[in-house]
This record gives structure tokens, sequence and C-alpha cells, in this order.
């Protein structure tokens, strides 16, 4: 529902008060003109709509228990109900990676490990073994600025200038190294 011409922003805090006082009708009021728009705020934080619908249902009788929290000296109720909206969808986003990633913990724990995770583990380190070869074989011209940029996490500009070279010639230098390392790569060395 959008938000009416008499649902504006002194007259939403009116109701907001009234409904601190126990007034129904008010509540309904700030209801109707706020539950769409604390949907969408919560659609947007969780991005899946039955938790949205939970988490405006929670935020709307947060809002009738604690109305009389509202001070209307420090924002506008709709803020008041939108702040309570985005808190509560991010404990529900925290508390979802926080199960997830306590459940990664347990399996990376698990002494049943499975099969798949040794394969990739071997598969990862003879990857590295090849890289290295592969890097190796490369003229130290080639291989120094690959291995700054690539293990060190530098710019062309800052390999460029630990190594007191131009810019342009660096990067010549390693676009020349990648595609020897590609070709070795793929050879299967």
């Amino acid at each position: 529902m959008p938000d009416a011409p008499e649902s504006s922003s002194a007259h939403l805090d009116a109701l907001l008060l009234r409904a601190a006082d126990g007034d129904r009708e008010a509540f309904a009021g700030v209801y109707d003109a706020l539950a769409r728009t604390v949907m969408g705020l919560a659609c947007r934080i969780l991005r899946d709509a039955g938790q949205a619908e939970e988490v405006t249902q929670d935020v709307m009788i947060e809002v009738w228990r604690t109305a009389d929290r509202f001070r209307p000296d420090l924002g506008t109720a709709k803020a008041w109900v939108l702040t309570l909206t985005h808190r509560r969808a991010v404990d529900r986003v925290r508390a979802a990676q926080t199960s997830r990633d306590r459940e990664v913990r347990a399996g990376m724990l698990s002494p049943d490990r499975d099969v798949d995770q040794v394969v990739e583990a071997v598969e990862r380190s003879d990857e590295r073994r090849r890289v290295h070869h592969c890097l190796e074989a490369l003229e130290r011209l080639q291989r120094v600025p690959l291995v700054l940029a690539y293990y060190q996490g530098m710019t062309y500009l800052e390999v460029a200038r630990s190594l007191s070279t131009p810019e342009g010639t660096v990067k010549s230098r390693m676009r020349k190294g990648l595609e020897k390392l590609r070709a070795c790569l793929e050879a299967g060395s």
C-alpha cells in the first residue's frame, strides 16, 4: 500500500505516539502506512521473500510492543521503524552466515573427510608444483615481474619502480612471460 497523503510524516508520528498509549486503531494506521515499505527493505537485505515476510511480522510486533520508545525529537516514525527493520534483517543475515560458517568448520573437523576433498587437495598441490616448475623455466626478466605482481600483489607501476625499469617494459615482459607460462602449463609439464 503506497503512503497516502494523510500518512504524512507528522501524521505517522502522531499515530505511533497514540499506538504507544495502546491505541489499536492508531497502530493499524501505522501498519497500513509502513508494512509494505518494511517488507521492501527486508526483501532488499535478505533477498528472500519468505524471510522478509517473517522479519516484517517480527518488526511490526516489535513496533506495537515498543512504540513507547519512539522519540519524535530524534527522528520520524518511518525512520525509526525502518531502523528496526534494518537491524532485524541484518541480524538474520548474520545469523545465517554464522550458521553456515559453523557447518563448514564442523565439516572440516570431521574425521570422515570426503574423498573429493582429498582429491582436490592433491590436485591443488600438483597444480602449484606445475606452476612453480613453469615459472622456473621462464627467463629471469619475465619471471621476476610475474612473481612480484602475482605473489607479492604489486601493481605494474610498483613492479617497475622496484626493478628500476620503465612500466611499459615491465608490462611487455609480463605479457610474454604469461604467454610462455600458459604454453608450459597447457603442455602438461
